[in-house]
């Protein structure tokens, strides 16, 4: 073979190996590229939507039944002329329980929420009397105790800011309560003798209204336990007096929340 016969050879050869690396890179780039498929992230869980129940408990932890008054007999030339009575109202703290039920509006920040609010309130009332003679002599004294049983019936519109898990309130409610009187008990506080024991009372029915503040937590999506505080109005518009005899009172408690 000659020396032009082995040129044109290497040049065939040559040629053959260009052509065959670009059918090889045209091949390559037809094919098609494989990409890995990521699943879309879970949406946000949301607490506290739609109907729910609840129940709570507390303290009426004080109610504004007034301080000391005293009553002097002015009547000059009586035999009771300058005695005094001082009469001094208990306000002692008492026990509320009941059940809640309502409806939260919406998914946003802010949940408008409908509730009807049903709760037991008791408490003492009555008051330590005290009867001193014109030179400041203790003429008697006398404890009288009177046990106070309440129902209330509320409609509550709240505002609730939904934070995640973490969900402050407020708002206020209107309805009607009933109040019943144990009866009456006059206990000496010498000898705690009890001479007075009426074992009967009174009973009354009016207008009240409440002012709420408060915060759940969620621990899941639809259970909670929260703490509240009221103020606690009961109105006395149906007693005919000139003096404001509105019971004003400050609860303090705690309860779950389910909703369904």
């Amino acid at each position: 073979m000659t020396k032009l016969d082995l040129s044109i050879m290497k040049k065939s050869l040559l040629l053959t190996a260009i052509v065959v690396g670009f059918l090889t890179a045209s091949l390559q780039a037809g094919e098609p590229v494989a990409y890995k498929q990521v699943a879309p992230p879970p949406p946000p869980e949301l607490y506290g939507l739609g109907f729910y129940g609840a129940i709570d408990m507390g303290a009426n932890v004080y109610q504004n039944r007034g301080g000391d008054r005293t009553f002097t007999d002015d009547r000059v030339g009586t035999e009771d002329f300058g005695d005094t009575l001082t009469v001094s109202p208990k306000n002692d703290v008492g026990f509320f329980g009941g059940i809640k039920l309502g409806y939260v509006f919406g998914t946003g920040v802010f949940r408008p929420t409908l509730e009807g609010d049903f709760f037991y309130n008791g408490f003492r009332g009555g008051a330590d009397f005290t009867l001193r003679d014109s030179f400041g002599n203790v003429l008697a004294q006398r404890d009288v105790t009177t046990w106070i049983n309440t129902g209330a019936f509320m409609g509550n519109f709240i505002g609730r800011f939904a934070f995640g898990r973490f969900q402050p309130y407020a708002g206020a409610g209107v309805g009607i309560y009933y109040a019943e009187s144990a009866g009456t008990e006059v206990r000496n506080p010498v000898t705690g003798n009890v001479p007075i024991n009426t074992g009967g009372g009174q009973s009354h029915a009016d207008l009240a209204w409440q002012i709420i503040a408060g915060s759940d937590y969620y621990w899941a999506p639809k259970f909670s336990t929260f703490i509240e505080y009221h103020f606690l109005n009961y109105t006395s518009t149906q007693i005919d007096t000139r003096e404001d005899r509105d019971l004003r009172q400050h609860l303090v408690g705690a309860g779950v929340r389910v909703h369904f």
